[in-house]
């Protein structure tokens, strides 16, 4: 038996077991950040919040949203 087989049957008994488990495959689209265009979004969305009078606060609510997922995994 080649590995492709020996891979696709551990795949598909492994969905398998999830479906039985009750749960379903979901997939997500994120944003590529290895991109240059997304690298030049980023910059250019935090030179804009440079020096605006609420990143501070924004800031503050990122650092204790961060603080409160520590521990989740």
């Amino acid at each position: 038996m080649s590995s492709l087989h020996t891979s696709t049957d551990k795949t598909t008994r492994h969905r398998e077991r999830m479906k039985a488990a009750g749960l379903r495959p979901v997939q997500f689209w994120v944003p590529d950040t290895r991109s240059p265009e997304f690298v030049a979004q980023v910059r250019h969305q935090c030179l804009k919040l440079n020096n605006d009078p609420t990143e501070a606060d924004i800031l503050q609510f990122t650092e204790e949203a961060a603080a409160q997922m520590d521990g989740w995994v």
